[in-house]
């Protein structure tokens, strides 16, 4: 059987998280209503019941940026309690002058493996969670993000095809990071050239050799778990980047809105099922070891 590791979920309480215990926002994902509510560790691991993960790791679920410790120090606590998740990436804000004080304060717990700071910014409002397009080009975040070096930790990276011509020089100026890409590079075009632009960014970024592709919310833009578009995106990711180079993420709660958590699995492994085993442990728990250190 194959260790699967799920590298990309969220657990979360309403009351820390303003999108959720407020009035609707438009969100990247579309209507949300039916996850607008706790999210918990039990019940995350009542989803995966039977879908052969043993391991996971949490990425920040966009508390208020001055709760970042408190997030972090939330989650480390639900694992000495439930011995899940297994790591964490959490947030500290990279275009202060200096994070490093902030980046100490979430060192002493023992999980922490990351930071995301979402940089995706889109002329679609709804699609836009930057303040501004370039921030990615800030010399600020840039020197922050490379301070991560000296702490073993890896940068998420989210951004769009119209961003990853800087987010691949941003990766360049900071060769000691891993940086992790968001949902393979959240193809939200899925028209001839909105596929072209998509495909040339991916390439550029596999070129930066410290850059490691994320096969995770593949249904955010078309809302449905569709095998072969699950398979057409991951399999290309895998042509650039490799196995070695690629690891899965379940989004949940997210694509809970319109799946479960078995089929979810169940698609990403009919995905790859034509490769040899080796890239298949890779794609599915290999790389996300080594990335996060689990």
């Amino acid at each position: 059987m194959i260790m699967t590791v799920d590298a990309h979920h969220h657990i979360w309480r309403r009351a820390d998280l303003p999108w959720l215990s407020g009035p609707m926002q438009p969100r990247i994902f579309g209507p949300y209503e039916a996850i607008k509510r706790d999210y918990l560790i039990e019940e995350f691991l009542k989803d995966l019941e039977g879908a052969g993960i043993e391991k996971s790791v949490y990425v920040q679920a966009n508390w208020a940026s001055d709760q970042f410790e408190k997030e972090v120090g939330w989650v480390q606590s639900i694992a000495d309690e439930h011995g899940w998740p297994h790591g964490i990436v959490g947030f500290v804000d990279c275009l202060q002058d200096d994070v490093r004080a902030d980046l100490n304060k979430l060192k002493r717990y023992p999980l922490m493996r990351g930071i995301r700071q979402q940089l995706h910014w889109h002329e679609n409002p709804q699609f836009r969670f930057a303040a501004s397009p370039d921030q990615i080009t800030s010399e600020i975040l840039m020197r922050n993000i490379a301070r991560l070096a000296d702490y073993g930790w890896c940068f998420e990276l989210q951004v769009f095809s119209s961003q990853m011509r800087d987010a691949a020089n941003l990766a360049k100026a900071c060769p000691d990071v891993t940086f992790v890409l968001q949902h393979a590079g959240m193809l939200e075009d899925l028209s001839d050239s909105g596929r072209i632009r998509w495909r040339d960014g991916m390439q550029r970024l596999a070129d930066q050799q410290n850059i490691v592709c994320k096969l995770s919310g593949l249904g955010t833009f078309i809302h449905q778990n569709d095998v072969e578009h699950i398979q057409d995106v991951t399999l290309q990711a895998i042509s650039w980047f490799g196995a070695e180079r690629c690891l899965f993420g379940s989004n949940f709660p997210i694509e809970k809105l319109w799946t479960d958590y078995g089929d979810l699995i169940g698609a990403y492994r009919r995905a790859i099922s034509g490769m040899n085993m080796t890239d298949q442990t890779a794609i599915l728990g290999a790389t996300a070891e080594r990335v996060y250190r689990l």
